[in-house]
């Protein structure tokens, strides 16, 4: 049995296609619209998904939406009813789009996806919820959602046992942990549900001075994690900002205009937000545990990608082990939507070994995307003009390798592109952590980003332990650890005095390119099992030099989402400062192409000959 789950219309579309409760593919849209976020219907991205399993939209047998539209509209029109008239300007922008669309999911889905069968809905968070448990390793666990709002809930927490999901409790609109990070992402001059991982990159540099002010005027945080937001300093539930007047007067002026000056008051408001969502989530797990009785836990929803919380409460939390959906956000609730169906609705079997394969879990990675064969990319390079080369497998890991060492910046595309906003080995740009220019240089020159973003590093899963402190799993880059103490820098007393921004000048361990100024670092542990191709270019990276690790950001630059195809790699390989393409087989530099572009020099491959 096929079913086509879907999400669409609120920011990061997506569609997933299960095939027997076994993930065939997903993908959101925003890979191939070229448009960041895309909230459009997933079109491209459900053609993908059937051409995947070469099967027609006639084959498929059941279609999930991954939420209810009708309970959104109610939740709508009823905020609007009690604010009015103040919310008429935003009523009349939403009002078009609901009648025209959003209220119409059967039809956009026969019109789109050539789809005339059953069509079934779930709820926002049970698609949440389901993305995190069923495809996680656990037999049973605690499950726990947090984000900006569904139709009614912004959080919810229950258990997964078996086939079965109970979710118990709610905290419902316009009380949202969600939606007070966005509050401060907005008022700190980032985008809302796109720049809150910038804020969380931030709050290192800044001091938590403003977090007793929150906890007394904004929100009031009960020991069980649920809260209530203050909604006297806040626009988002009928307007068009997210905050208001009074809350520019509680902290001393207009949110920052995008793209403007970043000061320290941005920086302490970023720690302070993130200290308090931080203590939300740790008292929302804390509560699970005692409620549920689990030593798992499962995590989804949008508030899921603050792995800077997400390591506290591994660390911290009261359970044995955290799994985290790996597209926590609206493009995973395609996902669960489809595996709720195929589970709850009709009631098959959960076999978590046999799901899971040689895999830890059933995302088996992620790569759940396209991939191109070097055949395709072949005929694509004869195309550019460009000078290139293409090696054996075995000997591409070690030039690749020797490529890092020498702090070459290297495009990395191999095999199927990632779910979730993460590049994971499929889709990114490597370079060497142990460099100090590293972090600059790949900021500034290649992603054409702010400075003070981190990178985060990929190692070897079996020597995680020995750079930091943490010793499990986190393949999906969603939790943070520090650096072990061993590996760090003494400062020295003038590089201590350093304040906000000016922290980055300073080399904070042996790994400087992936050490954030408060020791930390977003970590991704790599399995052979996974992705070989990555696996292997990180352990003959060790093999040259010692070390396990490599700097592994996004495959895009700032804007656009991460590239998708031979033309998109290749394009952002040109306009940015990296120094070689990897294709599959193929090796791509910036020289002017000669005779012979395609060597097969057998002196030049016998140099990077494994033993």
């Amino acid at each position: 049995m096929y079913i086509l789950g879907i999400s669409a219309y609120y920011h990061d579309s997506a569609a997933c296609l299960i095939n027997d409760g076994h993930i065939v593919a997903a993908a959101q849209e925003e890979r191939f619209s070229r448009k960041k976020h895309d909230h459009r219907f997933p079109s491209a991205a459900v053609e993908y998904c059937l051409q995947e399993a070469r099967i027609s939209p006639d084959e498929v047998d059941l279609v999930a939406f991954y939420d209810k539209p009708l309970l959104k509209f109610e939740r709508l029109l009823e905020t609007y009813i009690d604010y009015a008239p103040s919310g008429i300007r935003s009523f009349l922008m939403a009002m078009p789009l609901w009648l025209r669309e959003k209220l119409w999911i059967r039809e956009q889905i026969a019109k789109s996806a050539n789809f005339r069968g059953k069509v079934l809905f779930t709820e926002h968070h049970e698609s949440h919820a389901a993305s995190a448990f069923f495809p996680s390793p656990f037999e049973s666990a605690a499950v726990l959602t947090m984000d900006g709002v569904g139709e009614w809930a912004t959080s919810s927490y229950g258990y997964g046992r078996g086939n079965e999901l109970h979710l118990l409790k709610e905290l419902h609109f316009p009380h949202s942990l969600g939606l007070l990070y966005s509050a401060f992402t907005y008022y700190t001059g980032f985008k809302v549900n796109s720049g809150e991982y910038k804020v969380m990159g931030l709050a290192p540099y800044g001091e938590p001075r403003y977090v007793q002010q929150i906890l007394d005027e904004l929100i009031d945080l009960s020991e069980d994690g649920s809260l209530r937001l203050n909604m006297e300093y806040f626009n988002f539930a009928h307007g068009l900002t997210m905050t208001n007047g009074k809350f520019d007067k509680l902290f001393g002026g207009e949110p920052r205009k995008p793209e403007g000056r970043l000061t320290q008051r941005e920086m302490d408001l970023a720690r302070s937000i993130q200290e308090v969502t931080e203590e939300a989530m740790l008292r929302m797990a804390r509560t699970v545990q005692r409620e549920t009785g689990e030593k798992n836990l499962c995590l989804a929803g949008g508030v899921a990608l603050n792995c800077v919380g997400n390591g506290r409460i591994l660390r911290e939390g009261p359970f044995d082990n955290v799994w985290i959906q790996p597209a926590a956000g609206d493009a995973g609730g395609a996902l669960g939507a489809a595996l709720s169906v195929w589970y709850q609705y009709l009631g098959n079997e959960r076999d978590v070994a046999a799901m899971c394969g040689d895999h830890r879990d059933a995302m088996r990675g992620a790569y759940l995307g396209p991939s191109v064969s070097n055949e395709e990319i072949s005929a694509f390079i004869e195309t550019t003009g460009a000078n290139y080369r293409r090696i054996d497998r075995p000997q591409l890991a070690e030039h690749v390798a020797s490529l890092l060492a020498q702090e070459k910046v290297v495009g990395w595309f191999q095999g199927r592109m990632e779910f979730g906003p993460r590049a994971l080995g499929a889709r990114s740009i490597l370079g060497d952590p142990r460099s100090p220019r590293m972090q600059s240089q790949m900021n500034l020159k290649i992603k054409f980003r702010e400075s003070f973003r981190p990178f985060a590093p990929s190692i070897l899963r079996e020597r995680v332990s020995d750079y930091f402190e943490m010793d499990c799993d986190s393949p999906y880059m969603l939790l943070v650890a520090p650096i072990r103490k061993d590996l760090r820098r003494e400062m020295s007393e003038s590089e201590r005095e350093l304040f906000g921004i000016e922290k980055l000048n300073a080399v904070r361990s042996t790994l400087p390119a992936i050490t954030h100024v408060d020791y930390s670092a977003r970590i991704q542990t790599v399995r052979r099992e996974d992705h070989p191709a990555y696996y292997d270019v990180i352990a003959a990276f060790e093999r040259q030099t010692g070390c396990p690790v490599v700097v592994n950001t996004s495959f895009n630059v700032r804007g656009e989402p991460i590239v998708c195809t031979p033309e998109q790699a290749y394009t952002c390989f040109m306009r940015t400062e990296m120094d070689c393409l990897v294709m599959e087989d193929y090796i791509i530099t910036k020289e002017e192409r000669g005779e012979g572009a395609l060597i097969d020099d057998m002196a030049w491959q016998e140099e990077f000959q494994l033993d």
